[in-house]
C-alpha cells in the first residue's frame, strides 16, 4: 500500500500526546501530596486509577476497533480524555482527579489498540521497524518535554516575579491560586479537543488485518490464558510498566524526602531525563540487537538497571539525581524485547496475544501503590525497593525464553549466507 505521510504524521502527533499525557503524574506527586494532603498510598491511588484502565480497556478497544474502524475509536478516545480533563478542572479535588485519570487512561488505551496496526498500513510494512522507532522517540520526546512544561507553568503562575506572558497570564485567570499544577489538565483538553477535530479532516485508511492479527473470540483469550507460556510474559510486561512507573512516579518525591531537592526543580528536571535518557538508550539497543542476541542484550540492560537502581536509592544526592535517570537509560529495551520473544515465542493468534500483553500495562497501577503503601508502613526508601523483584524478573527472562524465532544480527545473517551458498 502506498505510504499516506498525513496519517503517518497523526499517529506520530498521536503517540507524542499519548506519552505527554500518561507520563507527567510522576513530577506532580509531590504537588498532589500538599494540594489534597495525601498519604503515600491514597496518592499512589490515581496512577492507580489511570493505569488499572488499560486492564479494563485494552480488549474491548480491540473489538470496538475491528467493529467501528480506527477513526471512530481515535476521535472517541480524545474525547473521552477531554471529559476526564475537564471534570478535574472545574471540579479540583481527589476523588474527581482520581475519576479524571481513569478516563484518561481509557481513552489512551484505546488509542493505545487503535494506531498501532495503523502504522504498519499507513507507513507501509516494509517501513513498520523504522517507523516503530521513531514513534518511540516521539513518545519519549513527550516524555521528556512534559516535566519542564510543568516547571515552567508552577514557577511562574501567580509569581509577581514569573514570566507576564499572555499564555500565563491566561492560566492565572483560570487556575485557583494554590493549584497552578492543574493548569496541566487545561492543556491536556485543550489539546484533546484540538485532536479530535484534526482527526475528523483527515481520511484514514481502514486497515485489513492478517488473520494472526485480529483480536479474536473469546475462545480464543481464554485459551491463550490458559498457556503458561502466555501468562509468564503476561507477567514480564507487568513487571516493566510497573518499575517504570514505580520509579518515575516516585522519585520526585523520595529526592525531595532524601535529599532536599526541590520537586519544582531538580525533581522535574530529573524525571524528564529518565524519559529523555530512556529515548537515547532505546538507540543503542537498537544497534546491540544488530551485534548480539535479544535475551543476551536485556540480561545485560536489566543487570545495569538493578544497579543504577543501587545506586539511586542508597548513593548521595549527587549520584542519585543521575542515577535515577540512568534507569530509564538501561530499561529503553525491555518494553520491545519482552514484546519481541513474546510474539516470536507464539506460532499464531499474535493479535490476540497482543491485547492479553497490552492489558499486562495494568502493571503501572499496582506496582507504585505496593510502593505507597510500603512507604507509608515503613518508609519510602523501603518501598522502591520493591522494584528490585521487578528487574530481577525481567532478568530471569533473559534465561528461561525459548522464542521460535531468534532475531536477526549481523553475525546470524553472514551464518545463514553461508549455509545458503553451501
Amino acid at each position: 500500500m502506498k505510504r499516506n505521510y498525513f496519517v503517518l504524521g497523526l499517529i506520530l502527533l498521536t503517540f507524542f500526546v499519548i506519552s505527554f499525557l500518561t507520563n507527567i503524574i510522576g513530577p506532580l506527586v509531590p504537588d498532589i501530596i500538599r494540594s489534597f494532603s495525601l498519604s503515600l498510598t491514597t496518592v499512589a491511588l490515581l496512577p492507580f486509577a489511570f493505569f488499572i484502565a488499560y486492564g479494563v480497556m485494552s480488549i474491548p478497544s480491540g473489538i470496538l476497533v475491528e467493529k467501528y474502524g480506527e477513526k471512530k475509536v481515535m476521535s472517541a478516545a480524545f474525547f473521552i480524555s477531554f471529559l476526564g480533563a475537564m471534570l478535574f478542572v472545574f471540579t479540583p479535588g481527589y476523588f474527581s482527579y482520581m475519576c479524571s485519570l481513569f478516563l484518561i487512561g481509557a481513552g489512551m488505551a484505546m488509542l493505545q489498540v487503535a494506531i498501532n496496526p495503523l502504522l504498519r498500513v499507513a507507513g507501509g510494512e516494509e517501513h513498520f521497524a523504522f517507523n516503530s522507532v521513531l514513534a518511540q522517540f516521539f513518545f519519549g520526546l513527550a516524555s521528556f518535554l512534559s516535566p519542564l512544561v510543568y516547571s515552567y507553568l508552577v514557577l511562574n503562575i501567580g509569581k509577581p516575579e514569573g514570566d507576564s506572558s499572555p499564555i500565563i497570564a491566561f492560566f492565572e485567570s483560570i487556575v485557583p491560586a494554590a493549584l497552578p499544577w492543574i493548569s496541566l489538565y487545561w492543556i491536556f483538553g485543550i489539546v484533546s479537543i484540538l485532536m479530535v477535530i484534526v482527526i475528523a479532516f483527515i481520511k484514514i485508511p481502514k486497515v485489513e488485518l492478517k488473520g494472526d492479527e485480529k483480536v479474536g473470540g473469546m475462545e480464543t483469550n481464554i485459551a491463550l490464558l490458559k498457556n503458561p507460556t502466555v501468562g509468564l510474559y503476561f507477567l514480564a510486561i507487568f513487571c516493566y510498566v510497573g518499575l517504570e512507573q514505580g520509579v518515575a512516579n516516585w522519585m520526585s518525591e523520595f529526592l525531595n524526602t532524601y535529599h532536599q531537592i526541590d520537586p519544582k526543580t531538580g525533581g522535574a528536571t530529573a524525571v524528564s531525563w529518565f524519559w529523555g535518557m530512556l529515548t537515547i538508550g532505546t538507540l543503542l539497543g537498537l544497534l546491540l540487537l544488530k551485534f548480539m542476541d535479544s535475551k543476551k542484550v536485556l540480561v545485560l540492560f536489566t543487570a545495569a538497571a538493578i544497579l543504577s537502581l543501587a545506586f539511586a536509592l542508597f548513593g548521595s544526592a549527587a549520584i542519585a539525581i543521575w542515577a535515577f535517570p540512568m534507569i530509564g537509560f538501561f530499561a529503553s529495551v525491555m518494553w520491545s524485547i519482552i514484546i519481541s520473544l513474546a510474539l516470536n515465542s507464539m506460532d499464531k493468534h499474535h493479535g490476540a496475544l497482543s491485547g492479553i500483553l497490552i492489558t499486562g500495562i495494568c502493571g503501572g497501577a499496582v506496582l507504585p501503590l505496593i510502593i505507597g503503601w510500603i512507604g507509608d508502613m515503613t518508609s519510602l526508601k523501603t518501598g522502591m525497593v520493591f522494584i528490585f523483584l521487578m528487574l530481577g524478573y525481567i532478568l530471569s527472562l533473559g534465561f528461561w525464553a525459548k522464542p521460535l524465532v531468534q532475531n536477526e544480527t549481523i553475525t546470524l545473517r553472514k551464518k545463514k549466507t553461508l549455509t545458503d551458498e553451501q
